[in-house]
């Protein structure tokens, strides 16, 4: 991604710039301030606030986002460095007003304690089992280790990243993983 490719300088308008990316499957030609994060354009320019502002610092993960597919930090990348990328965030995740199989779980496990943090773990569980669909205890710990959360002891997280991909103790016996989308993305990593 080069902030080249769909950012231009708008008219006159000094440090501004027109971004043009896909936000949620949806073409978005955005005019926002150059020195504005990722983060600040979905919250601010297009009133997504399902992605939440943390430390800013890039250590908590409770505003990753998938940019093509993988996580990002959304604090800390530029928006128009995503000109041309396709964005999903946490309202990306259901289908119209049905629940995707990842946020049901999370809530019949009681995954979400307070929520802050529930976006981002959400998206980068997602993106794990897009490339992983029956992971173990251990890579989806790893998968989710760049994402803090201060209330659940991670423990119904991790249920509920399981019982999504059907891999937990009453889904050992080989069904295919629900909630993983009909395609595969490229890229692998955490934020």
């Amino acid at each position: 991604m080069t902030a080249g490719a769909g950012a231009r300088r708008h008219g006159g308008a000094e440090g501004r710039a027109r971004v043009s990316l896909t936000v949620n499957g949806e073409a978005r030609d955005v005019l926002c301030d150059g020195y504005k994060t990722l983060l600040e354009m979905l919250r601010e320019d297009l009133a997504l606030t399902g992605t939440k502002h943390g430390c800013e610092l890039g250590e908590c993960g409770a505003c990753a986002v998938l940019v093509d597919g993988r996580p990002v930090l959304s604090c800390l990348l530029l928006a128009v460095a995503c000109a041309g990328a396709e964005v999903t965030t946490v309202e990306g995740l259901a289908a119209g007003p049905e629940l995707s199989a990842l946020q049901s779980a999370f809530a019949d496990k009681g995954a979400a304690q307070c929520g802050y943090c529930t976006p981002g773990i959400l998206l980068t569980a997602h993106e794990l089992l897009e490339r992983n669909p029956r992971p173990t205890r251990a890579e989806i710990a790893e998968a989710l280790s760049g994402n803090l959360c201060r209330c659940t002891g991670y423990l119904q997280i991790f249920e509920a990243v399981e019982a999504a991909a059907g891999t937990g103790a009453q889904g050992r016996g080989g069904t295919k993983a629900a909630g993983t989308g009909a395609r595969r993305r490229k890229g692998t990593g955490a934020p």
